[in-house]
């Protein structure tokens, strides 16, 4: 049986780091955030809502 508590990280190829589960994340003005089921964090640097994707990876050009 699957662990139903279970957090998993996949990293996309030239994309962003997806994240299932339950985690709760720490901006850099100390504000918590909890997302319940999945997110997508940027390793690009080039998005503009970060710490989130939002897509920019591809109109960069990003490759990792």
């Amino acid at each position: 049986m699957e662990n139903q508590n279970k957090t998993t990280a996949k990293v996309i190829e030239n994309g962003p780091l997806v994240i299932m589960g339950s985690i709760e994340i720490t901006h850099a003005d100390g504000t918590v955030e909890t997302k319940e089921t999945r997110c997508s964090i940027c390793r690009c640097a080039a998005s503009k809502n970060k710490p989130y994707c939002d897509g920019s990876h591809r109109e960069a050009g990003f490759v990792g």
